[in-house]
């Protein structure tokens, strides 16, 4: 920072003035900024501004600015310097300018600089002939997509300018535009594998995780427009779009939610057709060791366990709910172990079946022969019997009713056997939870019309009642109580929260994208904004401010930067270019997070 003498033409006359100048770096290389205008300076006036420019500040009058890591300020608080010279400011024309949004940029900053992304992204995405560094285009969609998820387009034309990200991050507005994002996931793309690797090593480092536990699910996501390359694919929808072409999501995090890796597959992938895949892409990547495979009853089949068995892999599985029938005798026994208020559990030896080669005891054998050992946890929850119970009961009245309906109809109309067969099948489709409670035929008369007869089958009725909210889970895990492996499955609601994270906070869906390339792209960046998501989520745990991320970004995101002008007696305007001080509450959330907010801009970064 230096001062700097500019003459200008009054009435003719040229006149002196001061200015106050600092060096700063930009994507386009190093630039000079007047930070404020000093107006006419004396002799003394201009050597205790030129002191103040260049003391050492805080860290030693013998320190450069290579050494203390920083430009040197002038603004420092701790700094030593000449004693202040006051000047007259008009307060009537004091007024702000260029109000941005500081608090939600400047944390998503902090949270990339703990994981260390910045450096990574800067290493791996070296500096070419762009004029922007695909690194900082990188920066700018992963915080968009943090904290207001939308198209490239609304991104660098509607929210970029609204922000004070080109003021931290040295990228004016006028750099960035959506070409330019497109051609940023472009480049990040390549780097999907390495970042996973990093940011895993990263999060295990800063919150000593542990990776013993591993919770693995699928989820899907669709697409606006015609998206025409192979991943795009009709399947089973979890966002009830049938109607649109999908990928599919395969995520794996820790027990804490903390994300390890993911895969995207086409979209009429079956879930228990990527159990293979992700296991031994996970252990080719982290190294095999001791963990537990934590997955619903969707990923399990026989030849995804007896693959997990070969490897000496431990696992915890939900069953299908049809294994249940072979345990209708223990579901009206009364030795129910309680592990938590309306949540009973049991444990139980492999149910015995006529194709299965037995072993001595009774326990399966598996294909070389050997003992499978195995146990299943049946498991029941009160509260789920009821809403079991309810839902049957609702769906049951339905087609209760619609049955009535067309059987009258039958009866007064003559309706062709064919269409009502159809109808009949399109309504017990849409209510399946019930539809085997009812056998249904359809008849032809004498007249050739249609007669329709129904009845409830009593037995499955019976069997829907006693199962009503239980399920099974299965385990190679032989040395853990009923309690910890009931809990441990529960936790695999971390990879369930974790897409609802991505499809609510971030917006995975709809994709607009056209190109497959940009798609993973865009998967990608939704990724590591889950990684600055989660990695807040865990700052406000330890720091005892629950785990609601949300609630934080969005009280912080109300602190501005805005331009202070001053205009003085002497027609010459100072502009000082602060940070919003905090409410109290934010304060409060500021100390608990170990957060220093910046009170006032510098050229190319804050000043503390």
């Amino acid at each position: 920072m230096f001062i700097r003498q500019c003459i200008r033409q009054i009435d003719g006359k040229r006149q002196a003035y001061w200015a106050l100048v600092e060096s700063h770096r930009t994507a386009r290389g190093p630039r000079q900024r007047v930070v404020a205008w000093l107006g006419k300076l004396d002799e003394a006036g201009r050597l205790g501004v030129q002191q103040a420019a260049e003391s050492a500040g805080p860290r030693g009058a013998h320190q450069t600015a290579s050494t203390s890591g920083r430009q040197k300020t002038l603004f420092e608080e701790e700094a030593p310097g000449p004693q202040p010279r006051w000047v007259e400011v008009n307060a009537a024309g004091v007024r702000v300018e260029n109000c941005r949004q500081f608090g939600g940029p400047w944390l998503a900053l902090e949270l990339i600089r703990r994981l260390q992304l910045d450096e990574f992204l800067e290493r791996a995405m070296p500096r070419g002939q762009e004029h922007v560094p695909w690194s900082l285009s990188a920066l700018i969609l992963v915080i968009a997509r943090l904290l207001e998820p939308a198209s490239e387009l609304y991104t660098a034309e509607q929210w970029y300018p609204k922000t004070a990200l080109a003021e931290l991050l040295g990228v004016s507005v006028e750099s960035v535009d959506d070409n330019r994002l497109y051609r940023a996931l472009d480049a990040l793309l390549p780097h999907k594998e390495q970042l996973q690797v990093h940011l895993k090593q990263r999060l295990g480092t800063l919150f000593a995780l542990e990776y013993d536990l591993l919770l693995y699910d699928v989820t899907s996501t669709f697409f606006e427009g015609s998206a025409n390359f192979p991943m795009a694919q009709r399947g089973y929808s979890r966002d009830q779009r049938s109607d649109c072409k999908q990928v599919c999501i395969a995520l794996v995090v820790s027990r804490c939610g903390m994300p390890l890796g993911y895969e995207v597959f086409p979209g009429n992938t079956a879930d228990s057709s990527t159990v293979e895949q992700i296991v031994t892409l996970m252990e080719e990547r982290y190294g095999k060791s001791d963990r537990i495979w934590v997955m619903d009853r969707g990923m399990v089949s026989e030849k995804n366990l007896e693959f997990l068995r070969q490897g000496q892999r431990r696992y915890l599985v939900g069953t299908a709910k049809t294994l249940l029938k072979k345990y209708e005798q223990e579901l009206l026994t009364d030795d129910w172990h309680q592990v938590r208020e309306g949540i009973e559990v049991k444990l139980l030896s492999m149910p015995r079946s006529e194709d299965d080669e037995t072993a001595a005891d009774g326990v399966p054998a598996d294909d070389t022969g050997k003992e499978r050992k195995e146990i299943f946890i049946l498991c029941r929850s009160r509260d789920r019997v009821k809403k079991d119970e309810a839902i049957l009961r609702r769906f049951e009245q339905r087609i209760e009713e619609r049955l009535r309906g067309m059987a009258t109809r039958c009866e007064k109309q003559h309706r062709d056997v064919q269409k009502v067969e159809r109808e009949i099948g399109r309504m017990l489709g849409q209510n399946t939870r019930a539809a085997r409670l009812f056998q249904v035929t359809v008849e032809k008369r004498e007249d050739g019309g249609a007669q329709l007869k129904w009845k409830k089958i009593e037995g499955v009725r019976d069997w829907a009642t006693v199962s009503a909210g239980c399920y099974l889970l299965r385990t190679n895990v032989l040395d853990w109580t009923d309690e910890e492996l009931w809990k441990t499955y529960m936790q695999l609601t971390e990879a369930e929260a974790a897409f609802k994270i991505h499809k609510t906070d971030l917006s995975i869906r709809p994709i607009w994208h056209q190109k497959e390339d940009r798609v993973l792209a865009h998967i990608l960046v939704c990724f590591l904004a889950y990684v600055l998501w989660k990695t807040l989520g865990q700052l406000c745990r330890q720091a005892g401010l629950g785990n609601e991320p949300r609630r934080v970004l969005d009280e912080l995101a109300e602190i501005r930067l805005v331009d202070v002008v001053l205009p003085t007696r002497d027609g010459i305007e100072i502009r000082q270019r602060c940070v919003s001080r905090p409410t109290e509450h934010q304060q409060i959330l500021l100390d608990r997070l170990q957060l220093r907010l910046p009170f006032r801009m510098q050229s190319g970064g804050p000043t503390q």
